[in-house]
């Protein structure tokens, strides 16, 4: 019994996490920068965030491992990946078809994850995966291959794999490092790596739209997908992938408040779908 109450602590910390990464939806859309350049502010801001945060708590920016050091590396370049093809999903459609396209990834991770981590596959977590796909199914409103939107859910799968992918890589990191660390050097990585952006586009997108990046970088990024990453020492990759479907939903209703976008009958029946997983997969959580 005292086992099952101490998942609840975990589970606010990870809804707390949840609520935050959904504002990357609405910001996605609302910030008006290329994607590249737009991750690239992202994590240039989120670096010095985490840097200040980790020199403050004292926590240790040293990895031991060459070979772990390589894999957060390559964890970094999935992870940045994901959220450019992410944003442009964004830019193709809207909150709703962008955020729920990416949600593909708890049925990916359900399959790899077995595969990659030897852990034992549960039959329960495709029926739930399917349940979130049969909701993402009915949110997105024409798969014609002729519009716009289709190649937004086409970014939105790409991403959605390497998503499933960075995860399921840093579930051991974690363990071994703290979860701000391995952030920092995450998300430096991108910085790096799409730092010719700047010399691309100049720095005036930035001082016209400073203030959601720092929204983005400091309480969606540094913030929450920390949180996020932590849940991981408490819940399969699995498990938090599913349990985080509950994030578009978030992500829409803060759409609908700020940016004015209503989402259709259909997306309201798919919501309840995804909203059904999580349920589930909680309960289910609160009995391991």
């Amino acid at each position: 019994m005292q086992q099952k109450k101490n998942v609840f602590p975990h589970l606010i910390e990870f809804y707390t996490a949840t609520l935050l990464i959904s504002t990357s939806g609405p910001l996605g859309r609302y910030i008006n920068l290329p994607p590249p350049l737009t991750i690239f502010w992202r994590t240039v801001l989120a670096a010095i965030f985490l840097y200040i945060f980790c020199r403050w708590k004292k926590y240790s920016l040293i990895i031991t491992n060459r070979r772990d050091f390589g894999k957060i590396i390559l964890a970094g370049i999935l992870f940045g990946t994901h959220w450019v093809t992410y944003f442009y999903a964004l830019q193709l459609s809207n909150v709703a078809i962008g955020m729920l396209s990416i949600y593909t990834y708890p049925v990916i991770t359900s399959f790899l994850e077995p595969l990659i981590l030897k852990t034992r596959f549960k039959l329960y977590h495709l029926g739930l995966g399917l349940l979130v796909l049969l909701g993402i199914y009915l949110l997105v409103p024409d798969f014609s291959f002729e519009n716009k939107y289709t190649k937004a859910v086409a970014f939105g799968v790409f991403s959605a794999f390497c998503y499933a992918l960075r995860n399921i890589m840093m579930k051991p990191q974690v363990a071994k490092y703290n979860g701000s660390s391995l952030m920092f050097y995450q998300i430096l990585t991108i910085s790096i790596l799409l730092s010719p952006m700047l010399f691309k586009h100049g720095s005036s997108g930035f001082l016209e739209q400073w203030k959601p990046l720092v929204v983005l970088a400091l309480f969606t990024t540094s913030i929450g997908h920390t949180l996020f990453l932590m849940s991981f020492r408490r819940f399969s990759i699995t498990t938090a992938s599913i349990m985080n479907s509950a994030q578009p939903v978030f992500g829409i209703i803060i759409g609908m408040l700020f940016l004015k976008e209503y989402p259709s009958l259909l997306t309201v029946f798919g919501g309840i779908l995804i909203l059904a997983a999580v349920i589930i997969e909680n309960i289910v959580s609160l009995k391991d």
